[in-house]
């Protein structure tokens, strides 16, 4: 059987503390918007894409790893929340496999994209340190 999607098994409590790490990170920034928090031209604000390049930021990736992250989850998902893999069940943006990983987020991770994309940068964060060693593994092997 062909693995897809955010399959490998990464510790609950290490995702909630990436998660919390970015919280801070939040909040540290508040103050101060930076023109970098735009997304680029061809992405629409108000998509899943928009709201996964501001997370992004957020979560403390470089705006330079936009490129990564935009085509591993082009290619897993399309950026649908509501994808959903017929052979595998990979779930959301990410792909999780099974979906339920991304509960540890919050419960409404089969219906929202915000609570999807936070899980799948802390998988990735935790995983592959960051979008381009996520791309270049899938590259690889065909799954992240």
């Amino acid at each position: 059987m062909k693995r897809t999607g955010a399959a490998a098994r990464v510790p609950r409590r290490v995702i909630m503390k990436l998660l919390a790490k970015r919280a801070e990170r939040i909040a540290a920034s508040m103050a101060s918007a930076s023109p970098e928090a735009l997304p680029p031209t061809d992405v629409d604000p108000d998509s899943n894409r928009g709201l996964g390049y501001r997370l992004m930021l957020q979560f403390g990736f470089a705006a330079d790893q936009w490129q990564y992250l935009d085509a591993l989850w082009r290619r897993e998902s399309g950026w649908n929340h509501l994808a959903e893999n017929p052979s595998s069940g990979a779930y959301g943006v990410p792909q999780s496999l099974p979906g339920s990983k991304m509960a540890a987020v919050a419960p409404d991770w089969r219906t929202n994209p915000e609570t999807q994309i936070m899980w799948g940068l802390a998988y990735i964060a935790a995983r592959y340190g960051d979008p381009e060693g996520a791309w270049g593994h899938s590259q690889r092997v065909g799954w992240y």
